[in-house]
């Protein structure tokens, strides 16, 4: 313990011990334009780090006092480059600021390399990791959300859950759909375990051709992710922190106990039935939300030290996130640690590494709890008298909702570790003035493990377990790639001539091992073994996965005087996985060019357009995230599965799925064309984008008749052919007012149309969408000429108000208070009078048509103002938790006041019979509006004057208050319209079926540099 407390008043010695102090200069000077020398008015002289300043005169004189020689002053102005200068013995300092040129100059990173944004002929788009970092968020994605046009991010409440990710639109429909993250080399599916703060920048590939050098990954986007590197300099200190609270906005408001019985008891007189429950024996009763949800804490600190000498530099980071979740003991906590060196080994040879460890752990939620709590009755206490648990089965309900989520929650006991190594190190070695070789070797090793202990109980009469079960579940994963490229750059003239060649191998690895036991006992949680149990009913289960990849690729960029572009690359990827029938190797070319008009001759004697140019591209992409062995027919056996012969009984076997012959590479062919464009020295600036992206040969997994025999009734392959083709843009703009007033805003946006345009099954759709739908059925379609996973069902007409109508229709079976279908379609192509099959429609889309955010920052001296704004349009949710029932669940109040309960009360809400006879059919009473509007975040921050922070020795301090998704705006009936697609697939998105809720966070949070 001493040792550790000297080492840090050591630390603090060497962090602070070089500052001094001297007394007040006078500082005079001009500020003039570095192009032409002309003066510069208006323009601010600040003393770094305070709100101290002055602005220049009519002249571009300035006069200034500063505290010391360790003084710096900050020169700027609006569409000029800002400039420091630091004072020391300095009594006169003279500036010259360079035109603001950043569009042109800005450099950006893109597939093996970095670019000028004056030479991207693609559509690549960099956030900075200040303002991901500056955010609160648990997962880096989340910060993006709203800030680029043409990605469209859903977030989850859930602890820990990664946020699903959708650049573009549905890139493919089978496997994962997340796009591929590059993070300093290293391939990753999910970022999870990367804490924001140490993040440098994030670029988002956009279109094919930028994308295509990525080939085999790249059909859902790719987003590189530089992490920060030291700098040489002294060793600087940064602490960054935050505390706050989660709490569920936009809650649902159910029935309460007496209402509750007055719709049970309409329920049991619709089916000819007596009352169950006497409505006045009840008052409010139980609010299931308001007892098991909960208002939540949130944690989070990072510690880093930066810094390094003339040879090496060093940065080196250590976090910690404690987030509750909203349910009752859930939890999620994860520890990361990050190191970065690099080391200047020679004059031409540079080397270096990255390091990150990532361990989480979480205490997980109880399956199906926000269907318990959508469905629980509120006329069952959460406790007796006698303090047993409310039991259900005293309220002679049935079976539907005979459970009391206080039970649920109490004893589920589930817990989930995580634990993930990753790295890279590279060398760089200058062969010539040009030519530059570059070796990489990363990898990653993950290992999981969720253990579940269901115990021996007896709570309510249903709600019971007479043999304990314990279970284990352990994911490993192990992956390395391996690359090397040769760029060589050379400038001659008005020729600028880059080239890229190079070659990668991969293998990725997965293995999962599951175990469970009976009649475990539980001393403690140390205790849990499975040897513990019986040795009888034990079981194992193993199953992995394995592909490796070669890849060669090359990229040939020009430019002549800075105006016209052509850039071109080709990249060809072998894979294990597409192995059958000579198809492992794929092929992905693309082509892209542009034109800088600003930079012709023509466009020198202006001052209102400081850039503009057009840019055009195509290229090809491929998907490997898929099974592998798609075309390796595989059986089941067990003992479920027999057959005789000669008489004896013998363990029989069954195909798992029916398989082509043949898996081709899912391909993805893109074009984009796009202008760039800023005005009035950078203070606006425009961005747009026209594309069109096609997905050919899309893997899909059709479901076919039970009766066939397979095990999982579905034949993967190549399906479908599918589009999305949109319009992106992005507007900004920045200016100050007066010398202590900046501002700036930002408005972006995108509209995506998706479309199926061709389906191996020829007519035949591809049905899905059954999560949280009673009676088999299937609320999505996916068919030609429709988007994927389009919401398909009958068009609701109204309600039947009695038996006069009824007899009059074609639902001759209806009671009154159902619903009236649309008689669209019979066989022969008219209305028939009968409602069938052939009556239904496409009746929604899960698909949004346009997402849009606004983000704007104001500083006004010492304060910063942050407001963003984040939407959704042109979507539809599926609200499967109304027609989800089986008996007597619980009902909205909402639905409670529309309801129809005699003739004339309703035209549009059905009876409380909602789940019976042909009401919980997929209908267009389900589908309702997706669309929102929020107020995704706002902060509000003061920095401390530097004469403050030199009296605490420090060198900068930041505090600030933020408030996430605190508005909502939103016609939808649940939670949140903001629903993920079950099990990540686009054929299963936008139902809301036991969704874990997106929550309002409060923080308040400190940034401190030592």
């Amino acid at each position: 313990m001493k040792t550790t407390v000297r080492l840090l008043y050591m630390l603090l010695f060497l962090a602070f011990g070089t500052l001094s102090y001297a007394q007040e200069i006078d500082v005079t000077g001009k500020v003039t334009s570095a192009t032409d020398g002309s003066p510069l008015p208006g323009a601010s002289v600040l003393i770094k780090g305070t709100t101290n300043g002055v602005p220049t005169d009519a002249e571009g004189n300035y006069a200034i006092k500063v505290p010391s020689g360790q003084s710096v002053l900050v020169f700027s102005m609006i569409g000029m480059v800002a400039q420091e200068i630091p004072v020391g013995t300095q009594t006169v300092i003279n500036a010259g600021l360079q035109e603001d040129a950043r569009a042109l100059n800005e450099v950006v990173v893109v597939g093996y390399g970095t670019q000028r944004k004056l030479d991207v002929t693609g559509s690549v788009v960099q956030i900075k990791g200040e303002d991901i970092s500056k955010q609160p968020s648990m997962n880096a994605v989340s910060g993006l959300q709203g800030k680029v046009a043409g990605v469209q991010i859903n977030n989850s409440g859930k602890p820990g859950e990664a946020p699903q990710i959708r650049i573009r639109g549905v890139g493919t429909a089978y496997g994962s759909a997340n796009p591929l993250y590059v993070v300093d080399g290293v391939w990753f599916d999910d970022i999870s375990f990367l804490n924001s703060g140490d993040i440098e920048s994030m670029n988002i590939l956009k279109d094919a051709s930028s994308q295509s050098i990525y080939g085999v990954r790249a059909a859902n986007g790719v987003v590189l992710i530089t992490t920060k590197k030291g700098k040489s300099g002294k060793a600087v200190v940064d602490y960054n922190g935050f505390v706050g609270f989660q709490k569920v906005t936009n809650q649902v408001k159910m029935a309460n106990a007496k209402e509750y019985a007055t719709m049970v008891n309409e329920l049991s007189n619709i089916n000819g039935k007596e009352n169950i429950l006497d409505p006045n024996q009840f008052g409010e009763g139980t609010d299931w939300y308001d007892q098991i949800l909960r208002t939540a804490k949130v944690t989070n600190h990072q510690l880093s030290i930066s810094g390094g000498g003339e040879k090496s530099t060093f940065n080196f980071s250590l976090g910690y996130l404690d987030q509750e979740g909203v349910v009752q003991k859930n939890n999620f906590k994860r520890y990361t640690a990050r190191l970065q060196n690099d080391f200047q080994v020679l004059k031409s040879l540079k080397v270096g590494y990255t390091a990150t460890g990532s361990f989480s752990k979480s205490k997980d939620e109880a399956g199906g709890i926000f269907r318990q709590l959508y469905a629980a009755g509120p006329v069952v206490p959460v406790y007796n008298a006698d303090g047993t648990y409310g039991d259900p089965n005293d309220f002679n309900l049935g079976d539907a909702n005979n459970f009391n989520p206080q039970v649920t929650i109490d004893y589920f006991n589930q817990n989930t570790k995580r634990t993930l190594l990753t790295g890279n190190a590279y060398a760089e070695l200058s062969i010539f003035d040009g030519l530059t070789f570059k070796t990489s070797l990363g990898g990653r090793y993950s290992q999981d493990e969720t253990r579940f202990y269901n115990p021996e109980y007896v709570a309510t009469l249903k709600q019971r377990n007479n043999t304990s079960q314990l279970s284990f579940t352990r994911p490993q994963s192990r992956y390395w790639i391996f690359e090397n490229t040769l760029t060589y750059t050379k400038e001659f003239g008005q020729h600028n001539f880059t080239a890229l060649l190079g070659q990668s191998a991969q293998r990725d690895q997965s293995y999962k091992l599951t175990a469970s036991a009976l009649n475990v006992p539980y001393t403690s949680e140390g205790d849990l073994y499975l040897a513990l149990g019986n040795t009888e009913g034990r079981n194992v289960v193993d199953e992995g996965d394995l592909g490796t990849y070669a890849s060669y690729f090359g990229r040939v960029n020009y430019s002549f005087g800075d105006r016209y572009l052509l850039n071109a690359s080709l990249r060809a990827d072998g894979s294990s996985k597409f192995f059958q029938g000579g198809n492992a190797w794929g092929y992905f070319p693309s082509v892209g060019a542009g034109w800088v008009i600003s930079n012709e001759a023509f466009m020198k004697n202006q001052n209102f357009v400081d850039n503009l140019k057009i840019r055009g591209s195509w290229g090809k992409i491929g998907n490997a995230s898929v099974p592998s062995n798609l075309s390796t027919l595989t059986v089941a056996a067990g003992g479920n599965l027999a057959a005789f012969f000669g008489g004896q009984l013998n363990t029989g076997a069954s195909i798992n799925t029916i398989i082509p012959p043949t898996t081709f590479w899912e391909r993805g062919v893109g074009t984009d064309v796009g202008l760039e464009a800023a005005f009035l020295k950078s203070r606006l600036t425009v961005e747009l984008d026209y594309y069109i992206k096609k997905t050919e040969r899309a893997i899909f997994d059709i479901p076919v008749l039970t009766s066939i025999g397979t095990e999982s009734g579905r034949i993967v392959g190549n399906q479908a052919t599918f589009e999305n083709k949109g319009f992106e843009f992005a507007l900004s703009w920045r200016d100050e007012i007066g010398k202590d007033l900046t501002y700036s805003i930002g408005f972006n946006g995108g509209i995506n149309n998706n479309k199926v345009l061709a389906v191996t099954s020829g007519a035949n759709p591809i049905y899905d969408g059954g999560v949280g739908l009673t009676g088999g059925a299937l609320a999505t379609r996916t068919r030609v000429g429709d988007p994927i996973g389009s919401f398909y069902g009958y068009i609701v007409d109204g309600i039947f108000q009695n038996q006069d109508e009824i007899a009059a229709s074609a639902q001759p079976t209806a009671k009154p208070g159902d619903f009236r279908y649309r008689d669209i379609s019979g066989t022969a192509g008219v209305p028939d009078g009968a409602i069938s099959g052939l009556d239904r429609q496409v009746i929604g889309n899960p698909n949004p048509k346009f997402t849009y955010g606004i983000n704007t920052n104001w500083n006004y001296k010492a304060f910063d103002l942050m407001l963003d704004f984040q939407g959704v349009s042109g979507v539809d949710v599926y609200n499967a938790n109304l027609g989800w029932r089986y008996g007597n669940e619980n009902f909205t109040k909402d639905y409670f006041d529309n309801r129809w309960h005699g003739e004339g009360t309703s035209n549009t809400y059905p009876s409380a019979n909602i789940g019976g006879g042909s009401n919980y059919f997929p209908n267009t009473f389900f589908v309702q509006s997706g669309s929102y509007f929020r107020v995704r975040n706002a902060q509000l921050g003061y920095t401390f004057p530097q004469a403050f922070n030199e009296k605490l020795k420090i060198r900068k301090l930041r505090l600030y208050a933020n408030a996430q998704n605190a508005l909502n705006f939103f016609k939808y009936k649940g939670l949140s319209p903001e629903v993920r697609a079950n099990e990540n697939k686009p054929t299963q998105a936008g139902i809301d079926a036991n969704v874990y809720p997106l929550s309002a966070t409060y923080n308040f949070g400190i940034n401190v540099t030592f």
